[in-house]
């Protein structure tokens, strides 16, 4: 790979750095790469580690072997981070690969790795590879890493249990003990009726769609995405609905995960389903989804 530089670290290496406080190095700190899949990081990951994702679609159109940071890297603050040499040590690891030597030219790991030598200022920066990658980690430091909570029927901590709905004209209601229990600050309302219950308390967004299909949804979703992303950089949390929080709120949360995560719909959809099961966007929605997962990836 021409990185003379780049450091091979072990678990026990890895664990030691992440129990390092920040204020301990150099620079900025550590940034853990998870190149694994968007739903495998999902279930469990190191914590504060952040995921790269290539998506195949990009794969297949991409004209050059040469892949910019800014593929990889959605969220444009640590991409800026990363470029300007922020970080006193960048750890990138793969599934279960044993070494550097042991990746594909076409891996992603390889891919980042390539691209990072290449764009990351020069000076400050120590890059690491994984051995043995997340597996091997999770195996030894568990206590390290963070684990979806298990998505069954009986999973009912922090949320009410679904309605039993017919259609889809369920009556909207929400709980105000249920919103602050799960940190919520901001609410997001994509109903074409449902009324605005915690305006004294909480940061609200309208937006009013029908769910029909004729309606536009997706000349809704920058105005959503930077909602949610505003809400976000505040540290708060966004709580999207609609009537029966099937259809409109689903599609809405869907185009936000491809856009900010670029995964294609498919995995967003796995990825929401599992956490709200009930969820099943129209047929008219789920065309523009497709419209817009096109305009996402492609870009």
């Amino acid at each position: 790979m021409g990185m003379s530089d780049l450091l091979e670290i072990a678990a026990a290496e890895l664990a030691q750095i992440l129990r390092t406080p920040s204020e301990h190095f150099t620079a900025g700190g550590s940034l853990v790469l998870d190149c694994r899949p968007f739903l495998a990081y999902s279930r469990a990951h190191i914590c504060d580690s952040r995921n790269v994702n290539w998506n195949s679609m990009l794969r297949r159109r991409s004209k050059s072997s040469v892949v910019s940071l800014e593929w990889l890297v959605p969220d444009r603050t640590l991409l800026g981070r990363l470029r300007s040499g922020e970080f006193s040590l960048v750890i990138v690891l793969d599934e279960d690969s044993p070494s550097v030597a042991d990746l594909k030219t076409e891996s992603l790991a390889s891919m980042l790795l390539t691209a990072l030598h290449a764009e990351v200022e020069a000076g400050n920066t120590q890059m690491c590879f994984l051995q043995g990658g997340f597996d091997g980690f999770f195996a030894v430091y568990p206590d390290l890493c963070v684990n979806a909570p298990a998505v069954s029927g009986n999973n009912t901590a922090v949320r009410d249990p679904e309605p039993v709905m017919s259609g889809r004209s369920t009556p909207c209601t929400i709980r105000r003990e249920t919103l602050a229990k799960c940190g919520i600050t901001a609410v997001l309302n994509v109903s074409s009726t449902c009324p605005n219950l915690f305006e004294d308390e909480l940061h609200y967004k309208t937006l009013r769609v029908e769910d029909s299909l004729v309606a536009n949804i997706r000349a809704c979703f920058p105005e959503a995405i930077d909602f949610i992303d505003s809400v976000k950089q505040r540290g708060g949390r966004v709580l999207v609905h609609c009537q029966a929080g099937i259809s409109r709120s689903a599609t809405i949360c869907l185009a936000y995960l491809m856009h900010s995560r670029r995964v294609r719909l498919d995995e967003a959809f796995d990825f929401v389903k599992q956490r709200r099961r009930v969820i099943s966007p129209n047929l008219a929605f789920m065309g523009q989804l497709l419209q817009f997962e096109t305009d996402v990836l492609c870009h």
